[in-house]
């Protein structure tokens, strides 16, 4: 309730600060247009004709269809890797022997390429939902974990010593002490994790499954259609500033409120 409360006051003064990404956004669809001068539409659409083909897209349902397809695999990979990766990097934190035994597991998943797994997978699952499913998994799994065993790993114990001399309630040492400081390791872990589950889930889709943004992708290129290609991209692109900017970045902000405060 108090997170709400505070996002709530800050909200206009958030908003108001979204004008640097609003430039940046502008830049990038200058540059756009002038690559696609240089170059010619059949290398690189103009801006106005990807978003005529978004349009089109969005008005015959094939977007919206594609995205809740993509945006299904991709959050059931990445709420695997959440749960068992928060759940096994805390238990992992509060061990040293756990994370010392973790620390090689852990190594050749971060250094296995998300290729490689997709590989694996398409010769496991085929061209099912478990595919993409199961190589967002793998892939956003240790960032989960490393940031789970880290904010454990780190919990200062002078904090907790002196909230255990003051006979702090049980419930005041969770929320106000422990959770704060391990989800400040937590939280940006998940955002990088969420990023990285929408790029190897689409990549997934257009090696693999025949529906799917990765698969009209495939089929857009097949084609030669390089607007309808950038209008998947931008609805990509789009959907990941909205999670960014109007669920993420409020959040972010008070992460960074207790670890100014922790410092």
């Amino acid at each position: 309730m108090h997170l709400l409360r505070s996002t709530l006051r800050e909200l206009p003064s958030y908003l108001w600060s979204g004008w640097g990404a609003i430039c940046s956004l502008l830049l990038l669809m200058a540059a756009w247009q002038l690559v696609s001068e240089l170059y010619g539409s059949l290398v690189l659409a103009q801006p106005l004709e990807a978003f005529a083909s978004f349009k089109h897209l969005w008005n015959n349902q094939t977007l919206p269809e594609a995205l809740i397809i993509t945006g299904r695999r991709a959050l059931s990979g990445l709420l695997l890797a959440l749960g068992l990766g928060t759940g096994l990097g805390l238990l992992a934190g509060v061990s040293v022997t756990a994370a010392m035994m973790s620390r090689p597991l852990v190594t050749v998943l971060l250094g296995m390429p998300p290729i490689a797994w997709l590989v694996l997978a398409m010769l496991w699952f085929g061209a099912s939902d478990g595919t993409p499913i199961f190589t967002v998994f793998v892939a956003t799994f240790p960032m989960v974990f490393i940031g789970a065993l880290q904010g454990a790993r780190t919990v200062d114990n002078q904090l907790n010593e002196m909230a255990q001399t003051l006979q702090l309630p049980k419930r005041m040492m969770l929320f106000d002490v422990y959770l704060p400081h391990v989800f400040s390791y937590l939280f940006p872990a998940w955002v990088a994790a969420l990023g990285m589950s929408w790029k190897i889930v689409v990549m997934a889709e257009l090696l693999a499954n025949q529906d799917g943004v990765g698969a009209s992708l495939a089929v857009a290129r097949s084609h030669l259609d390089s607007a309808a290609s950038m209008a998947w991209i931008v609805a990509i692109v789009l959907l990941l500033l909205g999670i960014e900017y109007l669920f993420l970045e409020p959040i972010k902000r008070q992460v960074e409120r207790w670890r100014v405060t922790e410092a």
